[in-house]
């Protein structure tokens, strides 16, 4: 445990009583400006090796040898279907219409893939600052958390990267009509870039909240089934949201969605028979003639 961190432990600990208001807030300060610095440290880099990040990074699902085009191909004439499912995306080209965009896109391009290198260390902070203040088997509960967050994460982000964004970037690009040549914009083009793996990153953290609440006992395995149909039409929307208005993305994001819905659904059930285990049996019992109620009404 950092020295910092231990210090906090003890005072938390100690006969003196808990941290203070502004303790809290000066303990808060020294997390957020280490991440903030790991953050520029990275977004720094970035900015430095620009031309590959955007020749290799950000512009590679607009080129035909991208691998999410090169793997579907492959399997496509490994099941005998010929050319089938081998597709590649239109050629257009990239434009800008203001002075100073291409260094503006540099740099939020630059800032967001700090925030998305530099995740698993802001995880790490941020648990640092809140697991003092837990219980022994609170922190033994959620071990490994940080692991777990991260993972998801970047699953999210790789996910969007390598599925949504050569799936819509094609069918957008390839949209037009009789007489009009695709032109974008590079701050149209680095937008929908962030749309298609960002949030899909922190979405991937519903088993993680779903945990969570299912630990404060907010919600339970049976109130998310019974609201399954509702929980289906949310997901829609959300994807309809953070995708551009096409059906492919939509159908991309919201097929995930639904399956990290039904891995919540399991994620709190085993929640639930853990605490169940920790309750005293006079208290579950009442609990569950409690629930048997409410399905009654």
């Amino acid at each position: 445990m950092p020295l910092d961190q231990q210090h906090e432990h003890d005072r938390l600990n100690s006969d003196s009583g808990e941290m203070s208001f502004f303790d809290h807030i000066s303990e808060l300060r020294k997390h957020i400006v280490r991440s903030a610095l790991a953050i520029m440290v990275i977004a720094t880099i970035a900015f430095i090796y620009k031309d590959f990040v955007f020749n290799t990074i950000i512009f590679g699902p607009r080129n035909a040898d991208f691998p999410t085009y090169r793997v579907l191909c492959s399997a496509s004439h490994a099941m005998g279907l010929g050319d089938a499912m081998c597709f590649t995306p239109p050629t257009f080209t990239l434009i800008t219409r203001q002075l100073g965009e291409v260094i503006m896109e540099v740099m939020y391009v630059s800032f967001w893939l700090g925030v998305i290198v530099a995740f698993p260390f802001i995880f790490w902070e941020f648990w640092k600052f809140i697991s003092p203040g837990l219980h022994a088997h609170e922190r033994n509960a959620v071990r490994g958390v940080v692991f777990i967050c991260t993972f998801l994460f970047l699953l999210g982000v790789l996910f969007g990267y390598y599925v949504i964004a050569p799936f819509s970037i094609s069918f957008l690009a390839g949209f037009t009509l009789e007489g009009l040549e695709v032109a974008p914009t590079l701050d149209s083009y680095v937008t929908y870039m962030t749309m298609f793996t960002i949030p899909t990153g922190f979405i991937f953290q519903m088993p993680i909240a779903a945990y969570f609440f299912a630990r404060m006992g907010l919600i339970g395995a049976s109130f998310l089934r019974e609201y399954r149909r509702h929980a289906i039409v949310v997901i829609l929307i959300v994807a309809a949201i953070i995708t551009p208005p096409d059906v492919v993305s939509q159908t991309l994001v919201a097929i995930p969605l639904l399956l990290l819905y039904e891995v919540s659904i399991l994620v709190v059930s085993w929640v639930q028979r853990q605490r169940e285990k920790e309750m005293d049996p006079e208290d579950l019992r009442l609990r569950k003639m409690s629930d048997e109620d409410d399905m009654a009404q």
